[in-house]
């Protein structure tokens, strides 16, 4: 595990996730909500975006946290690993939820309120980007692909690497 990437809804833990791996692997870690957002809320352009996201890709090793669906192809060319998280829309929503308020290190401001254009965004993500991540992993089935269905299985795949770095 070199060129790590973590998709899957918001709200599912990815970024928490994403620092635990970078703890034990000690991998460049970036999250692409930091790349794509200002401190002020308005986003960069779509073009210095993807020039931040290559120059990321052109590393040795990285670990890449976040959804950025039309990324996602470029992105599992590139990784080695693919962590998905297959959540129900029910955990994302909680997930996103009990965030608001809460300083974090994956995005340069903090989420004052549930933004209701974000809960459709992730109600439509069931529908409507999950099958094109199915097909996408499918294509990509060579790759050392991940799966958890809930975050239960997220811990216990922490807790099996981080006994295993102690060996």
């Amino acid at each position: 595990m070199k060129k790590i990437i973590i998709i899957g809804p918001g709200g599912s833990g990815k970024s928490y996730f994403a620092k635990e791996l970078h703890d034990i692997l000690n991998i460049p870690l970036y999250h692409l909500d930091n790349l794509f957002w200002n401190v002020n809320k308005i986003h960069i352009s779509r073009e210095e975006f993807d020039f931040k996201l290559n120059q990321i890709l052109m590393k040795n090793s990285y670990i890449i946290d976040g959804d950025y669906s039309r990324t996602y192809e470029i992105r599992m060319q590139q990784a080695d690993t693919i962590f998905f998280f297959n959540f129900s829309l029910e955990d994302s929503l909680a997930g996103a939820s009990s965030r608001v308020g809460t300083k974090r290190t994956d995005c340069p401001f903090v989420e004052t309120e549930f933004d209701p254009e974000f809960k459709e965004f992730l109600i439509n993500w069931q529908s409507q980007t999950k099958p094109f991540v199915k097909e996408l992993l499918a294509k990509y089935k060579n790759k050392n692909i991940i799966v958890f269905n809930n975050r239960d299985d997220k811990i216990k795949y922490i807790e099996e690497l981080k006994s295993h770095s102690l060996n």
